[in-house]
């Protein structure tokens, strides 16, 4: 070869991507090869990646008789021989630069995502379909290895280019030896006097290593690598919990896992006596549909369980204090046995978080104290709370939070979920009894309840609006007509958060549009100035 090999390395903030450049620059000059590298800083994840361009001459420096290669500052699109990149999104935006090429650039890339802002921000569910971005790969390149590469980070207790640098080795695009890749890890040091950042780096490498190399030897795991979601991401996938065989005989084989899996989650947010709630309730659902059809119960079972299992104080104490998160922090900031870490919690329960647990009465005392005075201008009420989770008092604290449980049962905020949750229910069964098509509808329409606090609510108050009067109220020539009028609400509600595109689907289907609700003005006190640091104006 007369040109010099290029490379592109993509990595995000944090993940140690000019390290990695300088690996594979000492890994070449140890093995003898001409090599350069140049960076392009990003401004952030989702504006860019910091890239690293790497050229290396594959002649040995020996055999080019004092001649020097002159190398490229930047990569040339079509040009590239090898594109890594440590994050699958990343991977298509370099993709869309038109830098790779059908016929002579391999792919590396992580087969996981780190979400875009704009992903977490939808009403539903904003993420990219990950079947369609290995699809891409697939297509833009003369090869590609897709890599759960936060896996085998964890694994080795390193940084993910520890690992980018061992996909590249086994790859076999640069003319080196495994030997020059660790000897430029190990910086020259012989193998008992690594230190423990050396140690990892090298763990990850050859986990890497071993993972590219399974994938040139096993076409078939190579084929389900770069497959839709489900392969491409196979060791990220949990697998869905089993489903008591009492319940298995009760229930069509489609919908064993989600049952599976809503009766899982129920279990460890409630209880026994909650997930027997939870399965009469699909029973009912379940009745109403034709023999042999179960898309309603299935549709249903996903979101019921969602709904079911709300967000509370109680919740979040649970979920804090659970010593797989404290295991998983302390393996985020890779502290050994003997380090201390220290876990600070911030919180900020307002009145409607300490009235969901009480009964009706109080508690609707207490909001309407609350809801008065934020009318008159003021401030909802909250108490922010700072909990050191790593002390005896403050698990001590977020444990008794979680106990309560049994007082969930008997508050206000459980009881009001539950008839809204019935009302749903009752909604779906009587349209599934009129035609499966309009009670899928309506059961897709749980896909509106998500998050807690505010935006719990809008979900909420927008699903009641199109059970009461497109369910219900609005006029229709046929079931079908009547389906797809709540289907075209539904996915308008999920589309703004204000409901301006609802409202607008609302009327256009003959529903009045969502009342108005009041607002406070809220009047900003003038920062107060002292006579004596007033300007003077000039006479």
């Amino acid at each position: 070869m007369t040109q010099p090999i290029s490379i592109l390395l993509c990595a995000l903030g944090g993940e140690g991507g000019g390290v990695l450049a300088d690996w594979l620059i000492d890994a070449a000059r140890h093995a003898g090869y001409p090599a350069q590298a140049t960076s392009i800083p990003g401004v952030a994840q989702r504006t860019g990646a910091t890239t690293y361009y790497l050229e290396v001459f594959p002649t040995h420096s020996r055999e080019l008789g004092g001649r020097k290669p002159v190398f490229g500052l930047n990569p040339l699109p079509g040009r590239l021989d090898l594109l890594v990149s440590s994050e699958l999104l990343e991977t298509a935006r370099q993709i869309s630069n038109g830098l790779s090429s059908a016929d002579r650039t391999l792919l590396i890339s992580a087969g996981n995502r780190a979400l875009t802002t704009q992903e977490k921000m939808q009403m539903g569910d904003g993420r990219l379909d990950d079947a369609a971005l290995v699809q891409l790969l697939q297509q833009h390149s003369r090869a590609s290895h897709v890599l759960d590469m936060a896996s085998l980070t964890r694994d080795a207790g390193t940084v993910v280019s520890a690992v980018m640098l061992g996909s590249i080795a086994a790859c076999g695009v640069l003319p080196l030896q495994r030997a020059d890749y660790e000897a430029a890890v190990a910086n020259g040091n012989p193998t008992d006097q690594l230190n423990a950042s050396q140690r990892a780096s090298l763990r990850g490498f050859a986990l890497a290593w071993d993972a590219v190399e399974n994938q040139k030897t096993q076409s078939r795991y190579v084929d389900a690598v770069l497959a839709p979601k489900a392969a491409a991401n196979a060791s990220l996938a949990n697998a869905a919990p089993e489903l008591p065989s009492s319940l298995a005989s009760q229930f069509p084989a489609a919908t064993h896992e989600m049952l599976a899996l809503g009766v899982d989650r129920l279990m460890d947010y409630q209880g026994a006596a909650y997930v027997d709630l939870y399965v009469q309730r699909l029973r009912t659902v379940l009745a109403t549909e034709p023999t042999g059809q179960s898309a309603v119960t299935q549709e249903t079972a996903r979101w019921l369980a969602l709904w079911m299992a709300f967000d509370d104080i109680v919740r979040v104490a649970d979920l804090k204090s659970r010593a797989s998160r404290w295991a998983r922090v302390r393996g985020e900031v890779k502290a050994k046995d003997d380090d201390v870490v220290k876990l600070f919690d911030h919180f900020k329960p307002g009145i409607p978080e300490f009235a969901a647990l009480l009964p009706k009465p109080l508690a609707l005392t207490l909001t309407r104290w609350d809801n008065a005075r934020v009318m008159r201008g003021k401030q909802p009420l909250a108490f922010p709370i700072k909990v050191g989770t790593h002390s005896v008092f403050g698990m001590v604290m977020l444990r008794l939070l979680a106990s309560l449980t049994w007082l969930r049962v008997r508050g206000h905020r459980y009881a009001e979920e539950q008839a809204l949750i019935d009302e749903w229910l009752n909604a779906v069964t009587h349209a599934s009894a009129q035609s499966s098509a309009l009670g899928l509808s309506l059961a897709q329409c749980g896909r509106l309840i998500k998050g807690y606090g505010g935006t719990h609510d809008r979900g909420r108050d927008n699903l009641l609006h199109i059970l009461r009067h497109l369910a219900q109220g609005a006029a229709f020539d046929s079931p079908a007509e009547r389906a797809h009028a709540i289907d075209q609400a539904r996915e308008a509600a999920l589309r703004d958060e204000a409901g301006i595109a609802l409202d607008q689907t609302l009327r256009a289907h003959g529903a009045p549009a969502r009342e108005v609700k009041a607002q406070p003005i809220r009047w900003m006190p003038r920062d107060k100035v002292s006579n004596a640091s007033r300007p003077v104006p000039p006479r």
